[in-house]
């Protein structure tokens, strides 16, 4: 019995890994002997060779390939590197194939010979989204197959530049007795996989499943083996889609990817914040416009709050969606301490409108701006953009990036902008934008509803 999360090994089932501690995760694989010598794959082992200096080993600095979707480009750090091992994993139907077809489809156009190993349709059904995708080319090759040794051969045949495997659930080797999609074939698999992609300079994308938890299904070994680790995140609800990067030898992890879903397939968002923006209700309390830093893109999006009497005064509901929860809590403990709101006896709903997630500190005084007007029932200045840190004691702190903010505030025709207090702050923009530098919460409160605390 071996671990689906870990890849642990026990003679018996058990209900949760002593390993990594997850539940239900033990399956049953069926053993046979080890096959040796000849009858073994090893894939290009390659001549050996002895440790080397660091400072006398070629680099090969090989020019990226790019896939002609800039977006994808930018997730990956500039570019698809010749040699690497991309893991793309999502919930079912968010886009994974559709993406990786579409980038395909632009590599064939540019006369690059690429092949899409396809596990769970036929030739003919992917035939049949390519065209809906309108990225029929006769350079991208579809191979419907699932064994490891009958994929190979062809890889080495016409030696492209890139391949998908989609998915890597679905392939399996003779050389393990195990069903497809068990921890031993995803390892065996991806391991033979990536020996070929280092020594043949292919680089092959890995589509992978995802259980209900939202991790990749498979051994966590996969992960650690793929040089970079994609998530398509999205809501069903929503036509947008974002590519986040987990893991990134090659990038930044920090960089992110907007698209949007259409019939004809994905398109990239090349200005998200018009996107987050675009359905936003002018003069309405509870909201207000924040700006977040992702990778080196400034993203303004609208952040709404709720706060109603609560039913169960003892214990009011918290409840967040794209902020911290554990942030969330604190900053509400702030205004009742620092600025007297009585906040105990009511329900508090926080949530990023589009549904992005924002990890960073710099929305804190937007959550709190949001909190408090819709506490005091006055609006925010729909335009004006809030940004800043906010400290236990109710100091506003500096943010970093501040300029290039203020700069995406201006170009989508804000007015004004609420920052951290700093000495060159008027050296930070050009006039176009009014900026009302903050120290503490009680001249936030000044600024935003005319009030003193």
């Amino acid at each position: 019995f071996s671990c689906g999360s870990c890849g642990a090994q026990s003679p018996k089932w058990m209900g949760r890994c002593p390993d990594c501690g997850e539940w239900n995760t033990f399956v049953e694989e069926r053993i046979v002997p080890e096959k040796t010598g000849a009858e073994r794959l090893v894939y290009y082992p390659g001549p050996a060779k002895g440790p080397a200096s660091i400072a006398e080993v070629e680099t090969g600095q090989e020019a990226r390939i790019f896939s002609g979707i800039q977006e994808f480009d930018r997730v990956l750090g500039g570019g698809i590197v010749p040699g690497s091992v991309v893991l793309v994993g999502g919930d079912p139907g968010i886009g994974k194939s559709t993406l990786l077809l579409q980038a395909f489809g632009f590599l064939a156009k540019r006369g690059m010979e690429v092949i899409y190993v396809t596990g769970e349709e036929s030739a003919a059904q992917t035939s049949m989204r390519g065209r809906r995708l309108g990225c029929i080319q006769k350079k991208l090759l579809v191979l419907p197959e699932t064994c490891l040794e009958e994929i190979i051969p062809h890889m080495e045949k016409i030696n492209p530049p890139s391949v998908v495997i989609d998915s890597i659930q679905t392939i399996f080797t003779n050389q393990i007795g195990s069903a497809p999609g068990s921890v031993s074939q995803v390892r065996e698999v991806s391991a033979n996989l990536m020996r070929y992609a280092k020594k043949k300079g292919t680089a092959i994308f890995l589509i992978g499943h995802v259980t209900k938890d939202g991790a990749i299904a498979g051994p966590r070994v996969l992960e650690h083996m793929a040089d970079t680790v994609l998530y398509f995140e999205g809501d069903r609800g929503h036509n947008y889609r974002i590519l986040r990067a987990h893991k990134n030898r090659f990038g930044s992890t920090n960089e992110i990817g907007i698209f949007e879903m259409r019939k004809e397939g994905l398109r990239e968002v090349s200005n998200p914040s018009e996107l987050f923006l675009s359905d936003r209700t002018f003069q309405s309390s509870g909201a207000a416009v924040v700006s977040c830093m992702e990778g080196t893109r400034p993203i303004l999006v609208e952040l709404q709050a709720l706060v109603s009497h609560s039913n169960n005064p003892g214990m009011p509901r918290r409840m967040s969606s794209g902020v911290d929860h554990n942030r969330l809590s604190m900053l509400i403990a702030l205004l009742e301490k620092r600025m007297g709101l009585q906040l105990q006896g009511q329900d508090i709903f926080v949530n990023v409108a589009g549904g992005l997630r924002i990890n960073e500190p710099s929305v804190d005084l937007g959550i709190v701006a949001t909190i408090a007007s819709s506490f005091l029932d006055k609006p925010v200045d729909p335009r004006m953009v809030v940004m800043g840190e906010v400290g236990l004691d109710g100091e506003i702190r500096p943010i970093p990036q501040l300029e290039i903010r203020i700069a995406e505030a201006e170009k989508l025709g804000f007015t004004q902008c609420l920052v951290p207090k700093a000495k060159n702050l008027k050296n930070l923009s050009d006039g176009k934008i009014k900026l009302i530098g903050l120290a503490s919460l009680s001249e936030a409160f000044e600024a935003l509803f005319s009030i003193g605390a």
